[in-house]
């Protein structure tokens, strides 16, 4: 038992000794944390129209509302508690982000590791499919997809995972390439074993390392796209609250002297993603020797 738990301490051990990485994993923890619990932290449910009052739109930080408390970060055009807009606007970031890259990467891993294994004219084909996809800039990919189907999160949520699954199935293919040619799939190949069970209980395994990189860059990245997509009126509706749509609503009062309903979602946005790749540059330099110094 405790040979089988060290790899895990000792990455936990190297990761903490970089200061700013573990900083930036309890920022990022701590956002999760409060994202998941934002229905019952939250002071008000931005999705209950029932107890929004538009006499209490655009108000400013520390305002007294209808509701009887204190709106500490103001309130947006609509009347919502920007606190608790920004909180579930934090969970609905954090949904997208995860659903997108989670099916991204399998989609993604399952692609490029079949590709490395079967070789020959079907390895040629997809990863031609693939790199003419990587040679457009994701957003515009996802912009397109959104665009066509519509607003809504299950749209923007298949939009991303078109826009990322390209980048997964690039490195799963490489990775696996590398794999292929082992002595050990030599060997489970000559026995022989079904072709499933050596790609998921061989080549896929061994390849997981350098996609789980690619997994905490491409979470944060969706995690813009997203805020960009809503931004662009593409994504999201206008009735949840995302920080794309916060940000958006807000932009047009900016020059008025509202600043606080886009600045205040902008910042939480900024500080959720640069933790996010903080994370993932120091598991990169831990999970690829050569980087380590």
């Amino acid at each position: 038992m405790t040979n089988a738990s060290s790899p895990w301490r000792d990455f936990f051990v190297e990761f903490s000794r970089n200061r700013v990485a573990l900083a930036a994993g309890i920022v990022t923890l701590l956002i999760v944390v409060v994202a998941l619990a934002a229905p019952l932290i939250a002071p008000q449910d931005p999705y209950d129209l029932a107890r929004l009052a538009l006499r209490d739109a655009r108000r400013a930080p520390g305002f007294v509302g209808s509701g009887g408390y204190v709106h500490l970060l103001g309130t947006d055009s609509q009347g919502r508690d920007l606190l608790s807009a920004i909180l579930y606007g934090l969970r609905i970031s954090l949904q997208i982000g995860a659903i997108s890259g989670a099916v991204a990467f399998t989609v993604g891993a399952l692609v490029g590791t079949s590709a490395a294994y079967i070789g020959g004219r079907v390895e040629s084909l997809l990863m031609r499919i693939v790199d003419l996809q990587l040679s457009f800039p994701a957003i515009l990919l996802a912009f397109v997809i959104a665009a066509i189907l519509g607003q809504g999160r299950y749209q923007l949520i298949l939009a991303l995972i078109f826009a990322q699954y390209a980048y997964f199935a690039r490195t799963a293919h490489g990775a696996a390439s590398a794999e292929r040619q082992k002595d050990y799939v030599e060997a489970a190949l000559s026995v022989p074993l079904k072709a499933r069970r050596v790609v998921l209980r061989h080549i896929l395994p061994n390849s997981l390392p350098p996609l789980i990189v690619v997994a905490t860059v491409q979470v944060a990245s969706a995690i813009s796209l997203e805020a960009t997509l809503s931004f662009l009126g593409v994504g999201l509706p206008p009735t949840e609250p995302s920080l794309g749509m916060l940000i958006a609503n807000g932009f047009q009062y900016l020059l008025s002297g509202r600043y606080w309903i886009s600045i205040y979602p902008g910042i939480a946005l900024i500080i959720f993603i640069v933790s996010l790749n903080l994370v993932g540059d120091q598991i990169r330099d831990q999970l690829n020797p050569r980087l380590q110094k």
